[in-house]
């Protein structure tokens, strides 16, 4: 999965834009890995799952009007790196297939394997670990399961990242959805090939306050104080499935229509995914 986010704007606590130049773009290539066990656990399918290597490559490059004492003053900033990002490890999935639902609850966690120095304008990584207790719910509008609507939530809880000057942060916590309504069409009368369209968005909230301290300048400042961020956007999926093969592409497209305390930018997503069966499932009897 190839994930691009390119901003050139940042809001403020109360979502309006501050004055500030520059961009801030990020690629990231995930590599994803899924294993589903042929045993069942408490009804369900019970897999794991791993994202490595993931290769990102950032920049930033920014210049923010910040009020002193001695008037405002423009903080230049700079940053960005190659390399290999966070370790994400899912040991705990649990998917049931139900009449009209697909269910799926996980629990995962991020190693902070990425670079990551205090300070440093080349860091990769996040360093912190994180930990994401998610879930993934498609209800099937029509009976044919043609229609459906999807919602995935993630719930983030940090732990500390060392800072300049001695300090030490940790980011408060943190709830994303995504979700989406889409319909599939047939591109074959068989049913071979489908096209699978719908609209999309996310959101994300910081919902508790950070922890430690942050420097300012020559002095510290407790982290507590610093504001909330959200971010909230919608666009549009386009999916193209090869039922036979367990094969399909992906291409995703999502504006970012309001924030507070966050950049507001764009995310395109693109990629392929493919299921190795073993072992092969027999041929259904002919009639």
């Amino acid at each position: 999965m190839d994930i691009n986010y390119d901003a050139g704007a940042f809001n403020g606590p109360k979502g309006n834009a501050i004055p500030a130049t520059g961009t801030y773009n990020v690629w990231a290539v995930e590599n994803i890995f899924y294993y589903v066990f042929p045993t069942k656990f408490l009804g369900g399918n019970f897999g794991l799952m791993t994202i490595f290597p993931t290769v990102a490559n950032g920049s930033l490059v920014a210049d923010f009007q910040v009020p002193t004492p001695g008037g405002p003053t423009n903080l230049g900033i700079t940053g960005g790196g190659f390399g290999l990002a966070d370790l994400f490890l899912q040991p705990i999935s649990l998917g049931w297939h139900l009449k009209r639902w697909d269910i799926q609850v996980a629990e995962a966690f991020m190693v902070p394997t990425g670079r990551y120095s205090p300070g440093a304008s080349n860091n990769i990584g996040t360093g912190y670990f994180g930990n994401h207790l998610q879930t993934g719910t498609t209800y099937y509008i029509t009976k044919n399961k043609g229609t459906s609507a999807n919602l995935f939530t993630d719930w983030e809880v940090h732990g500390p990242r060392q800072g300049t000057n001695n300090t030490s942060k940790t980011p408060g916590q943190a709830v994303t959805d995504e979700w989406g309504v889409g319909q599939v069409l047939p591109l074959k009368k068989d049913f071979s090939k489908l096209l699978q369209f719908g609209v999309i968005g996310y959101d994300q909230w910081q919902v508790t306050a950070n922890g430690g301290t942050i420097p300012l300048g020559p002095i510290t400042a407790p982290a507590k104080y610093l504001p909330y961020y959200s971010v909230h956007a919608v666009g549009g999926q386009l999916n193209y499935i090869l039922p036979a093969k367990n094969f399909s592409l992906f291409l995703k497209y999502e504006r970012e229509y309001m924030s507070s305390s966050h950049t507001l930018g764009n995310t395109i997503v693109f990629g392929g995914a493919w299921t190795l069966v073993r072992p092969k499932p027999k041929p259904a009897p002919k009639s």
